[in-house]
């Protein structure tokens, strides 16, 4: 049985990094990720659900939203699989934050503080180089100048991680080291260096937690596996419905053709069963919209 919760769940990742009473080791993450950029000493926690500010218009529900003492604004968020659009959702995410910042009235000038999306994927972004971490910066494309500092996304890509416990020299591997591996420790590593991680150890000992903390999270536990098994099985579906379809042409190109056509048909599978998940366990369609990309009528007739 596992002694540490799983980070990868939504009770698990808003319990270590949501909290008001943990938000020190927030702090330290974003100081560790940042490093020799930015020394962060406060936070203050923001209204994860930001509202449509006109009718028709359409609101955004973050997992963590803060701003420093600065002013400067943070998103962050765990993906456990790849989504659709998931780069132009990162995009939406981000703007939405800097727009909101505008006052009304001729006075205002303009004047913005950064927004930083820090986005923690346990999968391959498609398309991109597999690396650990990925930052997208406003710049020149010729010159790499920077354009602007108001706009930065930090891709974290957990699978990329590799290192063991000894071959950890920063902090942030620590960091990344402690998170990916959390539910298979028997041990809390590194808290002779990071005096932070003897707090960590006490918010994540699963013994520690209230008889309504662990019903939250057994079940949070239980929608984070049904989903990977079904996300799972609707990937093999696709590809090997992909690939009978592109063997019984016999030709390279119709192979091809199977293949595209069964993932695509997978992703779609996976996105209605996840759906029919989340509807049932009560969710808004709002929220099962920003989850799954499905339409409002896709989802009321699951």
């Amino acid at each position: 049985m596992a002694k540490y919760i799983n980070p990868f769940t939504d009770v698990g990742f808003k319990k270590i990094f949501g909290q008001e009473v943990s938000k020190d080791l927030l702090i330290d993450f974003l100081n560790d990720l940042l490093v020799d950029e930015k020394s962060i000493t406060d936070i203050t926690f923001l209204d994860k659900e930001v509202l449509p500010e006109y009718m028709g218009d359409r609101g955004v529900i973050y997992d963590i939203y803060c701003t420093t003492e600065s002013g400067e604004q943070f998103i962050v968020e765990m993906q456990n699989r790849q989504q659709v659009n998931f780069r132009e959702r990162a995009l939406y995410y981000l703007s939405h934050a800097v727009s909101r910042q505008g006052e009304k009235g001729a006075d205002w000038r303009f004047s913005l503080k950064a927004v930083y999306g820090v986005f923690f994927m346990n999968f391959r972004l498609e398309n991109m180089p597999h690396k650990l971490r990925t930052d997208i910066v406003l710049s020149d494309r010729d010159t790499h100048e920077q354009f602007s500092d108001k706009l930065r996304f930090i891709f974290i890509e957990l699978p990329s991680f590799t290192k063991e416990e000894a071959e950890c020299v920063t902090d942030f591997d620590r960091w990344i080291y402690v998170l990916k591996n959390m539910e298979t420790l028997n041990r809390m590593p590194f808290k002779a260096r990071k005096s932070v991680f003897e707090k960590l150890e006490k918010i994540v000992d699963i013994a520690s937690l209230s008889k309504e903390e662990r019903m939250k999270y057994d079940e949070s536990i239980k929608v984070y596996r049904d989903s990977l098994v079904t996300m799972e099985f609707a990937e093999q579906k696709g590809r090997a419905e992909g690939l009978a379809e592109g063997m019984a042409k016999g030709l390279e190109k119709g192979m091809e053709k199977g293949l595209a056509k069964g993932k695509a048909e997978g992703k779609a599978e996976e996105r209605r069963i996840i759906a029919g998940q989340l509807k049932r366990m009560g969710m808004s369609f709002d929220a099962i919209r920003e989850v799954t990309g499905l339409s409002d009528s896709e989802i009321d007739a699951l």
